[in-house]
């Protein structure tokens, strides 16, 4: 009986464990996530700026009523537009920065760029400058030759854009064509 009184005395005396304090935890859950918040607004505070300082960069043209017939289609997805020999830096103005899904339509007058959920454009024929295979463009990077870039003028600034067509083996055949065609309209200036 002894054995069982010191073992009933030795449990009278353990304490439980610790509670968790509640409130510290609900202070660090509220105080991450205020950081999260703080985080996201200075991105969107940055995407801002970059967008008013490329201020100067005009309306995107837009599809003309007749374009011609269509050579070629695209579908896929726009990866976004960066300036010239400049993979990194970003153009945001104008919706350019938006990735999107992508119906890319290669007409006589130019490149009709239909991006459901973000701002259409249109890339006349006569600003295209070249098309290249690329692995990388600002916030996307694939196996080499997994984007068809586009170099094109607007507004006195190079651009290029970037696709990425649900087919990649159609890239090598846009890059081909694009280049002869502005080899054809650089002749004709």
């Amino acid at each position: 009986m002894t054995s069982h009184s010191g073992a009933a005395l030795l449990a009278a005396e353990q304490k439980s464990a610790e509670v968790t304090d509640w409130s510290a935890r609900i202070g660090w859950v509220i105080g991450l996530l205020l950081f999260v918040a703080f985080v996201y607004w200075l991105m969107r505070q940055g995407w801002k700026w970059r967008g008013s300082l490329q201020s100067g960069l005009p309306e995107l043209p837009t599809a003309p009523e007749i374009p011609g017939a269509a050579r070629a289609t695209l579908t896929g997805r726009y990866h976004g537009s960066t300036t010239a020999g400049h993979w990194l830096d970003r153009i945001v103005a104008h919706g350019l920065g938006v990735r999107s899904r992508v119906e890319l339509t290669l007409t006589d007058a130019g490149l009709d760029v239909v991006r459901p959920g973000a701002t259409d454009f249109f890339i006349p024929l006569d600003a295209v400058r070249e098309a290249r295979l690329d692995k990388g463009i600002a916030g996307k990077v694939l196996a080499e030759g997994g984007l068809l870039i586009i170099t094109w003028e607007h507004g006195g600034t190079l651009l290029d854009s970037g696709f990425r067509s649900e087919r990649v083996a159609e890239h090598a055949e846009w890059v081909t064509t694009l280049n002869h065609l502005t080899s054809t309209t650089e002749g004709a200036r």
